[in-house]
């Protein structure tokens, strides 16, 4: 039998193992959430940084930002790590529990009601969550698939069903008990296997001197601090992948979930090693595809006129680089990503839809046990709608990312960061900056700007307009 298939079948009981072992230890709604509330260090630092990255780095943004911006990607891959997470932790990471504590919430919804004192922005909140973070699963979904077909010879829509349905299984059986602990098996994985990737990748390009010469004859702007694309594009990524961060509410809730001050301050530190040892290597390696691909040895990577197929020049890539012997690891790296990734969105996702909808709205006095069933429907409802748009191929990975990011961005970025940090922040701020910021990033995305671009302006407008509103309209302040 195929050495891949026996090492993913193990991989695969695994996590079925650990997800039983989840089911028996979760037996309340914050339980399934958020493990107790009582995650240590190392759990939190993993599952910040593999919640993170996941096939969208790999596989989209890694393919796509390599062949098109070669070693300058790489400034994406560094302020990811110094803003995205090192800033993220330091600034916010215990603020967050501490406001989860004070206002008794366990969700970014429910901080805002209380926090505001508005049921409306509650409601939004929720909305703009499910229907925002759909799109970023299924581009997940979307490029575990394309490395599956690739390595498999699977047609799209079969690998698609198979992860669709392994996801639900992991997800509805443990919840975060079961997500957190194996985020720290994930983790490892991931550091092992992109350090495999890099030395596999300078092997097969003779070494690091002769890759940078080789872009260079290629395209000289390739090995430039500034790719061809130009600053803009560039400073658009960086900004929309490193500030998002700071509300994106999958990453927010291990926050909630963390144990205590000495938590922040470890997981902090370890998280962003990792951040620096993932996002380098894979925005390098994405870097050399140039060198190694070519319509004529890769036709699966590019359209008949020879222009590539973005979402899959990484998994083409990687079958080149890297060993066949090794070649397994690489599939575990990216399943590790990625599962752990979908966990976290299905988690926020359908909690936003149980407990702020429909026990915030419709049945308040909704029981916790009914609550913690819903959530496991719910769960995988959010999965399969998220398959449905993945089969559907809409647009590339970076696309599909950067307009959820950047939706999500936009609206969050203002109610909840200065909710954080400006007491006179007030109700009119909050919503306004939130409305304002989405509607600026959908109108610019649907005018015909690019989403990475739409995003960081709506970003922007939203942080830029709480608290303006909030010293003009201040009898609505806490």
């Amino acid at each position: 039998m195929d050495i891949k298939i026996i090492v993913l079948s193990l991989y695969a009981l695994m996590i079925v193992l650990v997800g039983i072992r989840g089911l028996r230890a979760t037996k309340t709604f914050n339980d399934f959430f958020l493990g107790g509330g009582n995650v240590g260090p190392w759990m939190s630092a993993f599952s910040y940084g593999t919640a993170y990255f996941s096939a969208v780095l790999f596989i989209g943004f890694a393919g796509n930002i390599g062949w098109n911006f070669g070693f300058s990607g790489l400034w994406i891959a560094l302020f990811n790590a110094f803003i995205g997470v090192l800033l993220v932790w330091w600034v916010i990471g215990w603020r967050v529990k501490r406001a989860a504590a004070e206002y008794g919430v366990s969700t970014m919804p429910e901080f805002l009601q209380k926090r505001y004192g508005s049921d409306t922005l509650k409601l939004l909140s929720s909305i703009v969550i499910f229907v925002f973070m759909i799109p970023y699963s299924a581009a997940v979904f979307m490029g575990l698939s394309y490395l599956f077909t690739s390595n498999f010879n699977l047609e799209y829509w079969h690998a698609l069903v198979a992860m669709g349905m392994f996801t639900a299984i992991y997800m509805v059986m443990g919840g975060y008990k079961s997500m957190a602990l194996i985020d720290m098996i994930f983790g490892m994985i991931m550091v092992v296997s992109v350090i495999i990737m890099f030395f596999s990748t300078l092997n097969a390009g003779n070494g690091l001197q002769q890759i940078t010469f080789d872009l260079q004859q290629i395209n000289s702007d390739l090995t430039k601090a500034i790719g061809p694309p130009g600053w803009w594009p560039l400073l658009s990524l960086v900004l929309l992948t490193s500030m998002a961060p700071f509300a994106m509410p999958q990453l927010m809730q291990k926050f909630f979930a963390i144990k205590d001050k000495r938590t922040v301050k470890k997981g902090m530190v370890a998280s962003t090693i990792f951040a620096i040892i993932i996002g380098g290597v894979a925005y390098f390696i994405g870097s050399t595809s140039r060198i190694f691909l070519s319509p004529e040895n890769n036709p699966a990577a590019f359209d008949m006129a020879g222009k590539p197929f973005y979402d899959i020049i990484m998994p083409e890539l990687l079958i080149t680089v890297v060993p066949a012997s090794l070649n397994v690891i690489i599939l575990l790296l990216i399943l590790s990503a990625s599962m752990s990734t979908l966990a976290a969105l299905v988690l926020v996702s359908s909690s936003t839809l149980v407990k702020d909808f429909y026990g915030g709205f419709i049945n308040k006095n909704v029981s916790d046990k009914k609550l913690t069933a819903l959530m496991r429907m719910m769960s995988a409802v959010f999965i399969f709608l998220s398959i449905v748009l993945a089969y559907t191929e809409i647009d590339h990975i970076v696309a599909i990312l950067g307009i959820s990011w950047g939706a999500l961005g936009s609206f969050f970025l203002g109610p909840f960061i200065w909710g954080l940090l400006y007491k006179k922040a007030t109700r009119t701020g909050a919503i306004v900056s939130g409305v304002v910021g989405l509607a600026t990033c959908l109108i610019l995305y649907f005018t015909g700007m690019p989403s990475p671009q739409a995003g960081t302006i709506g970003m922007f407008v939203s942080l830029a307009l709480n608290p303006l509103f909030s010293n003009i309209v201040k009898n609505d302040k806490l």
